[in-house]
C-alpha cells in the first residue's frame, strides 16, 4: 500500500467532518467514516471519486456525526458499522436530536463493535479503539499501512481542543484517559483526522494544547510511542484534502 488517500467533506450547520478513506489515490474501494449531514453532497463526492463504499464507520452517534448515515447506506449499500453501546441513539436518532436540527432519518446498524476488533476492508488494516469520555460508548479507527498509522479520531481530540464533555455521558477524566492511552500507543507523528476542526498529529497536540496540561506532566515527549515511520516521510500519494475548511 503506498499511502492513504483522506478526502475531508465539512458538513452541516455544526461544521462537522466526514472523510472518504481509501489504501491511495487510485484506489476503487474505499470507507466513509462519520457522514453527519449533507447527503446528496457525499453521495455526489463518491460518485466523482469513481469508488465503491465497502463499509460506513461511526465513531459516536451524535446527531452531527449520524445525521446522513440512513441515505448514504441506502445509496451505496454499504454496511454501517456502529458503537455496541450508542446504537440506539442511531436506531431512534429522532429522540436524541436537539430541536432546530434534521429532520434525519433512523438506521439499524449492520454492525456493532466495542473496541478491540481488527476489520480489512477496503484493503485497510484498521484497528478499533474504545476512547470514552466524550460520549459513552466513543470509538477511534486506526488505520494501519506499512509506513504510518492514522487515527479517526470523531471527538476525541481536535486541533487545539478536545470533545467536550458537558453532554449526556459525558466525563473529564474519562476523557483524558482516553487521549492518554492515545500517546502512549501512537508515534508523535501520528496524523489525526478529526471530527471537527483540521487536521493535526498527537506530537502537536501534546506539546501545546491548553486543555492537556496536566497530561504532559504525565506523559513526557520522551513517553510517547516510537516505532513508526515518521509521517513527513510519507510517499506523495498520501494526502489529506478538504474540498471547505474545517470548522
Amino acid at each position: 500500500m503506498s499511502g492513504l488517500d483522506v478526502r475531508a467533506f465539512t458538513v452541516g450547520p455544526v461544521q462537522e467532518n466526514s472523510y472518504i478513506v481509501r489504501a491511495g489515490s487510485t484506489a476503487t474501494r474505499a470507507l466513509l467514516i462519520d457522514p453527519g449531514d449533507e447527503a446528496d453532497r457525499l453521495t455526489q463526492a463518491v460518485q466523482a471519486l469513481g469508488v465503491e463504499i465497502e463499509a460506513i464507520l461511526i465513531t459516536h452517534c451524535h446527531f452531527d456525526h449520524i445525521g446522513a448515515v440512513a441515505p448514504l447506506a441506502r445509496a451505496t449499500g454499504a454496511p454501517v458499522y456502529c458503537p455496541e453501546i450508542e446504537r440506539p441513539l442511531l436506531a431512534d436518532i429522532t429522540s436524541w436530536t436537539p430541536p432546530g436540527f434534521g429532520p434525519f432519518e433512523s438506521y439499524e446498524p449492520e454492525h456493532t463493535l466495542a473496541g478491540g476488533e481488527r476489520l480489512s476492508l477496503a484493503g485497510l488494516d484498521i484497528e478499533v479503539l474504545f476512547t470514552p469520555g466524550h460520549s459513552p460508548g466513543h470509538l477511534t479507527y486506526v488505520v494501519r499501512s506499512p509506513t504510518h498509522p492514522a487515527l479517526l479520531s470523531g471527538d476525541v481530540l481536535f486541533q487545539g481542543s478536545v470533545g467536550r464533555v458537558d453532554l449526556p455521558g459525558g466525563d473529564w477524566a474519562t476523557l483524558e484517559r482516553s487521549i492518554e492511552n492515545l500517546l502512549e500507543a501512537y508515534p508523535a507523528e501520528t496524523v489525526v483526522y478529526p471530527g471537527h476542526m483540521g487536521v493535526t498529529t498527537l506530537g502537536r497536540e501534546r506539546d501545546s494544547n491548553p486543555f492537556l496540561s496536566e497530561l504532559r506532566a504525565r506523559v513526557p515527549r520522551s513517553a510517547i510511542a516510537t516505532g513508526s515511520a515518521p509521517l513527513a516521510d510519507r510517499s506523495p500519494t498520501d494526502r489529506s484534502t478538504a474540498d471547505s475548511p474545517a470548522a
